[in-house]
């Protein structure tokens, strides 16, 4: 299939938690051809960064032929992710920065890369609650998803939990320590 043949559908998508930390949601709407599909899902603990991210990656992820792909998202950090080249940096830093402090939800942020190379993905940025129709129903939808029922554990996110130490900066304290990216031992400057 050439690439002017393939499908072009419009990724609409919102996540929050409330509070942050807290229960979390998004929604997802995928429009093709005039038709669309609406999608809420509801975390017991997560964040809204968590959120935003596995809006999109779970629209992506429900589209299973190669496709032109528009996402509209009101988050900067999913955006500007993709859009400014952090994820792919990030990538290639084998998610450490330069501080020394793992990348936060690394775990999704590969997973996004990941979905994005099976498609043609183009990232815009809406202001949330200004009227746009498709981003304030997402809202709507990731508000459902936080106050359902039945809730999914967000298993990157208790792992975070977990580990939280490496992913704050690191300092290191004395000659000797190791640094965090490269392992060489720290040697005082005369």
């Amino acid at each position: 299939m050439s690439w002017d043949d393939l499908p072009e559908i419009d990724l609409y998508s919102d996540g929050g938690a409330e509070p942050n930390p807290g229960k979390g949601g998004f929604g997802v709407i995928l429009s093709y051809k005039g038709r669309k599909k609406e999608f809420s899902v509801g975390y017991e603990l997560t964040t809204n960064n968590r959120m935003e991210l596995m809006a999109v990656i779970f629209g992506l992820e429900k589209i299973k032929t190669k496709a032109k792909v528009t996402v509209y998202s009101d988050s900067k950090y999913v955006v500007d992710g993709i859009e400014q080249g952090w994820a792919v940096g990030w990538e290639r830093d084998h998610w450490i920065k330069k501080k020394g402090n793992l990348v936060l939800n690394k775990d999704l942020w590969q997973r996004l890369l990941d979905v994005i190379d099976k498609h043609d993905v183009v990232f815009n940025w809406v202001k949330g609650h200004d009227g746009h129709i498709e981003n304030e129903r997402c809202d709507q939808l990731s508000s459902n998803g936080i106050n359902s029922e039945h809730k999914i554990k967000d298993e990157g996110y208790l792992e975070y939990l977990e580990n939280i130490e490496y992913y704050q900066e690191q300092k290191i304290e004395k000659e000797g320590d190791a640094c965090r990216k490269c392992e060489t031992l720290v040697v005082k400057k005369s």
